[in-house]
């Protein structure tokens, strides 16, 4: 599955980084590699608990 992702940087420090597809998928990270691979499993977790039973 191909998903956008934005990644901006973050007000204070740090990245932030979110899926408009996933509302409320967010994560950060201190590098931008760090936020890509912690949103990742944020979309991770998010298609889990959206699944249908």
């Amino acid at each position: 599955m191909k998903l956008k992702v934005i990644i901006e940087q973050g007000e204070d420090a740090g990245f932030v980084a979110h899926v408009p597809a996933l509302k409320g998928c967010w994560s950060q990270g201190v590098s931008r590699q760090e936020a890509l691979d912690n949103v990742r499993e944020a979309v991770e977790a998010w298609l889990e608990t959206t699944e249908p039973s």
